[in-house]
């Protein structure tokens, strides 16, 4: 079946964001600015305009990445702070959200994880929505391992701790993590709001966080280290 429409995507969303239309605003749907530099892999934190985080989240690009302790779908727990020493892939997720299901399945995350863990990186997806809410829960997120054929974990988050100290606001949202602990991407995972990747801004399909992996990997600055997510609202409980 030919891939959804933008036009069919934002349609969905009824079922993502029931009680409003798909916001237009800070965290909305309309795309993914660049709008701060990322430290060198050396160490060199961002200074001036680079150092004001683009107010999506609550950390900071070239700041240690908060750390968290999460239990995966098999109970077992996890702790960022284990991985230091690793490249770490967050990604923000919801098993029944149309942005994170056009991506797994056509998009930019279709094969991303499994192509950055053959390489080394530790890749977590973090489901910080609430009980009652949209795909909460151990089966609901099994599901999505099978529907989307993941070989990475899954942490749930079900009080929405570790996901409002990170500011996520987005399914997908994604952070990049480097060797020393430091943010060094967070935002969108690519610059094609549809979630398909087949409208990109400006024409060309930019994948942020594969730029910015690979940018790590050969011992340069990221590029574009903050973009402004889209997607679905991330499901907090009250």
């Amino acid at each position: 079946m030919r891939a959804l429409t933008l036009v069919a995507l934002l349609g969905s969303l009824a079922a993502c964001n029931p009680a409003s239309s798909p916001p237009t605003t800070n965290a909305g749907t309309s795309g993914t600015a660049a709008v701060t530099p990322s430290p060198s892999p050396g160490g060199a934190t961002p200074t001036g305009s680079g150092a004001t985080p683009s107010g999506e989240g609550a950390v900071r690009v070239g700041s240690p990445a908060p750390d968290f302790t999460l239990r995966d779908l098999d109970g077992r727990e996890v702790s960022l702070a284990s991985l230091r020493g690793k490249r770490v892939v967050l990604e923000w997720f919801n098993p029944d959200c149309p942005f994170v299901k056009a991506s797994h399945t056509v998009g930019s995350l279709k094969t991303l994880a499994a192509e950055a863990t053959a390489k080394g990186v530790v890749w977590l997806a973090i489901n910080s929505g609430g009980p009652g809410k949209q795909g909460h829960g151990v089966e609901a997120n099994r599901a999505g391992v099978e529907r989307y054929h993941l070989s990475h974990p899954i942490l749930l988050d079900p009080d929405g701790a570790v996901g409002k100290r990170y500011g996520a606001k987005r399914t997908p949202q994604m952070f990049v993590v480097d060797e020393r602990g430091v943010i060094v991407y967070q935002g969108a995972i690519d610059n094609s709001p549809d979630g398909e990747g087949q409208s990109p801004e400006g024409g060309k399909l930019v994948n942020h966080v594969a730029e910015a992996l690979a940018a790590l990997e050969a011992g340069k600055p990221v590029p574009v280290a903050e973009t402004k997510p889209y997607g679905c609202t991330v499901k907090y409980a009250p």
